[in-house]
């Protein structure tokens, strides 16, 4: 099986690791251009080509893809969408890191929107189309949402699951054992990088619930990002929440 692995942050990083451990050599590493982790990648990869790209592969870099002729591309946390002149070469097609339980959460912002919404949660391995996380599913994992979840525990816990779910599938993505369950266009969620501001309002007038309110704080609650907002005579504030179990509860005790 030869792969070509696109990877950036802590979770490309993982991958990278998983590997080597593994004893694996991918055919290519393709980091983002500048990324501050270059030197943790190559240290990951030892033996391995790593090769840096813009937001977009030029016609070199596309021709250099395809004469290597992979068989599968890995891309772990990649921030920007691969046009199809490069997810299509490997004939096995590309397989992204998701983190929501596709069809919910696609687009931006998954983990928002999972609490803001009260939407299932979770992690996909799902191939790359033409759409925006539309492409069928290989594997995924559901992950429970208590009251105690915030965005930025949810972010936290979704990389760490779907680097686990890569790592329990990882002989079978060798072996090319590679389900793919369509997703349903009907059903689920998307959402654009755009929206996120005007959904993280309060208005501080309309009618509501306790419920709404809370998730939308704690849906943003993501420090050292914006909080939830309001204004008030022309003055915005942030706000964020915790929200903690008491100790005193019956299953507590």
């Amino acid at each position: 099986m030869k792969i070509v692995l696109f990877a950036h942050g802590e979770v490309g990083l993982e991958v990278a690791r998983h590997f080597t451990a593994e004893g694996v050599k991918p055919e290519l590493a393709i980091l983002v251009r500048g990324d501050e982790q270059g030197a943790a990648f190559r240290a990951a990869l030892p033996g391995v080509e790593v090769v840096e790209w813009e937001r977009e592969a030029g016609p070199e870099q596309v021709a250099r893809l395809r004469a290597l002729t992979p068989d599968l591309g890995i891309v772990a946390w990649w921030p920007f969408l691969l046009r199809p002149e490069v997810f299509t070469v490997p004939p096995l097609g590309c397989l992204n890191f998701h983190p929501s339980l596709l069809p919910h959460g696609r687009g931006k912002h998954p983990n928002f929107w999972a609490l803001r919404e009260g939407t299932p949660f979770g992690v996909s391995l799902q191939f790359v189309d033409v759409g925006i996380d539309t492409g069928p599913v290989a594997f995924q994992r559901t992950l429970d949402v208590s009251w105690e979840d915030t965005g930025a525990t949810l972010h936290r816990r979704a990389q760490a699951a779907v680097v686990e779910l890569f790592k329990a599938n990882f002989q079978r993505i060798l072996r090319g054992d590679l389900p793919r369950q369509r997703q349903a266009s009907e059903a689920g969620s998307f959402h654009w990088g755009r929206e996120l501001e005007p959904a993280s309002q309060l208005n501080l007038d309309a009618p509501t619930t306790a419920r709404a309110v809370l998730n939308a704080l704690r849906a943003r609650t993501f420090a050292p990002h914006p909080g939830a907002w309001f204004n008030e005579s022309g003055v915005t504030y942030d706000v964020r929440v915790e929200i903690k179990a008491r100790l005193d509860n019956p299953t507590n005790s």
